[in-house]
Formats: C-alpha cells, sequence, structure tokens
C-alpha cells in the first residue's frame, strides 16, 4: 500500500512523461492495468529512499518492511505518483484536452514537471527544433494560475459580500473558495503569511491583489521540481545552461514561476529505463541512482553470471556512460523523487508494538510477527502524536487512546509534534477492547 498523498506528473506531449513514470515506478505494482499513454490519469507505485532505523539498532537482519523493502539500512517506502496527460497552451480555456485535466491536479500534493530539454518539441509536442523549454516551465505555470485564478475571480464578488455579511476572517472566506483544491486553512495560513496580507481586509483587494495571492498560494500548494529531461541529446547543453542561469537565485520564498534553483533536476527518463531493462535481463548490474554499472567483461575472468553483450546493446551502454552517467553523475530520476517529497517535508514514522524488539504495529499478522519496523507511514509537516493515533487506528478507536512511547520507554505527550530522529518510532497503548 502506498502513502495517501499523489505525486503527479505534468508536462506537454512528447516530454517524457510516460518514460519517467516507467522509469521510476514498479511495473509489478501498477494501480490499475492502463498503460501510461492512456486518457485517464494514470497511476503508479514508486519508492522513496529513506534511512531505516534498523540500521541504528542493528537490526537490519531482522527488518521485513510489509510493503516496499529494505537493503543495507535504505528503506524504499511506496508513493504514489500519478500521469496527467499532456497539456498544451490555453487548457485553462478548454483548449487541446482542456480543464479536464487540470482538474485532476486536484488530488496531487505535488508536481514534477517534465520538460523536453532538448528543444526537439514546440509546445504543442510537435516535432521541432531550436525550441526554447524555458518557455515550457512559464506555460504550465500560467495554465494553473489562469485556472485557479479564473475560478475565483468570476465569483470574488459574491464571495466578498458574504465575506463582510457573516464578519469571516480571510483564512475562513479564502479557505472556503479553495478547499476543493485539497487545500487545508495552513496552506491558506501560509500562503497569506508569505504575502504579508495578514491583517488585511481582503474584501478590498483589486484583481491584481488577487491574482497576486494566486501566484503565492499556488507555491505554498503545489511545490513543484522540474526534471530537465533527455538530457543526452543535441542542444540539451545550450538549453540546460540557459534555464540554470533564469532561476539562479531563486529559492524559499523567491521563486520564479513557482520553480526554485534547487528543484531543477537534471535527468534522461530512457537511459533509466534502458538500465533497469538490461539489469533486470542479468546484462549488467545497476541499482537506480548510481553513477556506474557493471558488465561480463567488467567481471572478468567468468563474466560474474552476466550475460555477455553485443556490439549494439555495448554501443548504447557506451553512450548512456559516457552521456549521461559519467557527466552528470546519475540519470537523475531518483533525485526527482527525492526533491518531490522533500519538498512537501513529509516525516517518515515507524509504529510498533513493542519498543524491545520494535515489533509489528496494530494490524500486523502472526507471520510477520518475527520482524521488526514492519510498518513506515509518512505524515505531513507538523503530525501530532495523536493525530497520528487517529491516523493510524481510525476514528472509531481514537476514544480508546491511552498514551504513547518512544525508545527508551519515553513518554509521549500527545501534542507532541513528531520529528526524525526524536520520536518517530512510536508505540501507542490502548484501552482494554480499542487495539
Amino acid at each position: 500500500m502506498a502513502s495517501s498523498f499523489v505525486v503527479a506528473c505534468v508536462g506537454k506531449p512528447s516530454a517524457g512523461k510516460s518514460s519517467f513514470l516507467n522509469a521510476v515506478t514498479d511495473a509489478t505494482a501498477k494501480v490499475g492495468n492502463f498503460p501510461f499513454t492512456t486518457i485517464e490519469p494514470n497511476q503508479g507505485i514508486a519508492y522513496y529512499p529513506i534511512a531505516c532505523p534498523c540500521a541504528t539498532h542493528n537490526l537490519s537482519a531482522r527488518c521485513k518492511p510489509r510493503h516496499g523493502w529494505c537493503q543495507n539500512g535504505q528503506r524504499y517506502v511506496p508513493i504514489r505518483l500519478m500521469d496527467v496527460a499532456g497539456l498544451v497552451p490555453g487548457a485553462s480555456e478548454g483548449r487541446g484536452l482542456g480543464n479536464q485535466f487540470l482538474d485532476d491536479l486536484r488530488h496531487a500534493d505535488a508536481l514534477i514537471h517534465v520538460v523536453d530539454a532538448s528543444g526537439m518539441t514546440d509546445d504543442q509536442g510537435r516535432e521541432t527544433r531550436g525550441y526554447d523549454p524555458v518557455d515550457d516551465i512559464r506555460w504550465l505555470r500560467g495554465e494553473i494560475e489562469a485556472w485557479i485564478f479564473g475560478n475565483l475571480d468570476r465569483k470574488w464578488g459574491g464571495t466578498v459580500r458574504r465575506h463582510v455579511a457573516i464578519k469571516a476572517t480571510p483564512v475562513e472566506t479564502l479557505h472556503g473558495q479553495l478547499a476543493g483544491y485539497g487545500t487545508g486553512r495552513e496552506i491558506v495560513q501560509r500562503a497569506l503569511d508569505r504575502l504579508g496580507a495578514h491583517g488585511q481586509d481582503i474584501s478590498l483587494w483589486s484583481s491584481e491583489e488577487l491574482r497576486s495571492f494566486v501566484r503565492v498560494f499556488l507555491d505554498c500548494r503545489f511545490p513543484t521540481i522540474v526534471a530537465l529531461n533527455k538530457i543526452d541529446m543535441p542542444d540539451a547543453d545550450k538549453n540546460i545552461s540557459a534555464i540554470v542561469r533564469r532561476y539562479h537565485g531563486a529559492k524559499g520564498v523567491a521563486l520564479r514561476d513557482g520553480v526554485s534553483e534547487e528543484n531543477i533536476v537534471l535527468t534522461s527518463a530512457l537511459a533509466e529505463c534502458f538500465l533497469r531493462k538490461m539489469a533486470k535481463q542479468k546484462y549488467i548490474l545497476y541499482e537506480t541512482g548510481q553513477d556506474d554499472f557493471v558488465t561480463a567483461e567488467d567481471k572478468q575472468p567468468g563474466g560474474g553470471g552476466l550475460r555477455p553483450l553485443d556490439d549494439r546493446v555495448r554501443g548504447r551502454l557506451d553512450n548512456i556512460r559516457d552521456l549521461v552517467l559519467f557527466r552528470y553523475g546519475s540519470t537523475g530520476v531518483q533525485d526527482v523523487l527525492v526533491r518531490a517529497v522533500e519538498a512537501l517535508g513529509y516525516v517518515p514514522v515507524f509504529p510498533v508494538k513493542s519498543l524491545a524488539n520494535f515489533g509489528a504495529s496494530a494490524g500486523g499478522d502472526s507471520a510477520g510477527s518475527s520482524g521488526c519496523f514492519q510498518d513506515c507511514v509518512l505524515v505531513r509537516p507538523g503530525t501530532t502524536v495523536r493525530e497520528f493515533a487517529r491516523k493510524l487506528h481510525n476514528q472509531q478507536l481514537d476514544r480508546a487512546y491511552a498514551g504513547a512511547e518512544t525508545v527508551g520507554n519515553v513518554k509521549l505527550g500527545e501534542d507532541d509534534i513528531i520529528v526524525p530522529g526524536k520520536n518517530n518510532i512510536i508505540k501507542y497503548s490502548m484501552q482494554a477492547g480499542g487495539a
């Protein structure tokens, strides 16, 4: 089972979204049986690497994740990815596939914007040469902004009248209008704080002031990672340099086009797909994120059980090694995923039934009772011990909550915020009949 949050892949047709999803998802764990080229938004499972506490407690041999896996103290936690079908300029006005696909973004917590860094596809996804991929970053952000601003602006007059009549706070009024975008009050408050609009009378906002709020709201609601794809293609170097120059210094609250400098990642999804395919077929040894691979020739004598390469495959592997791995250090695919989760600030929590052996949490089965740290759940930053108890045991069992402890049998307050490395290994105590 993947975490409850969703990372959406967006971008124009032919930018490489489907290749990217194929590169990061486990084909055996896809949600549904749809190929990634269908019109319906498509979901898959990817795995986010984190440090597992089994290594700290010298229990790696007993670590048996219920979902994902753990290898040498590196835990791979499942998350959901969604492929939102290709957008084109004017989608917010119904052009192309229109608002249908913008609406799909309501379900996303973060965005991965896959951009064709080669400049070999235009804004419609048609083959060309010399296209400036900076335009893709601008127009996609512009379409999402136009979509939300348009929805707010059309009924802003009525919104303001109600706001004044019931003497609502700015957060209450704006949250009421934005809740349909999967927005919590804390995101609205954060946007107002970033805008410096705390205490402002929103009933006096001009249309431009409303648009300024939407821009900041988008930064808070949809943190975006730009995956500059096809980095091994001609002209990619020139375009990458131009994009890096444009977004140099963009960070924190000073974003440009909703993008920060540290959230631009260089990728080659096709290279990653090919390397994974060759590894699966036993031609090479390779793990996602590595800076090189091993062939039978590298494992001489005997080849180490790897199959020999023909000239065609060897040539393609040599190109990937020279143009991607040696030049950039990796295919970048895993880095994109890590940046997306880190942008959300999610915290890994390990619920256990015993602090003595870190056995299964509530809901574990006897077959896996010998394992430790079987469950890992990613939660929003600021989640409290009691809030996580509700998530873990469901609302009906909330009344049975009797307390919580962490490593060393340290008792936790129900309002304590869960912090990695401090109190994110938790044993809950439930009243009789409530476990």
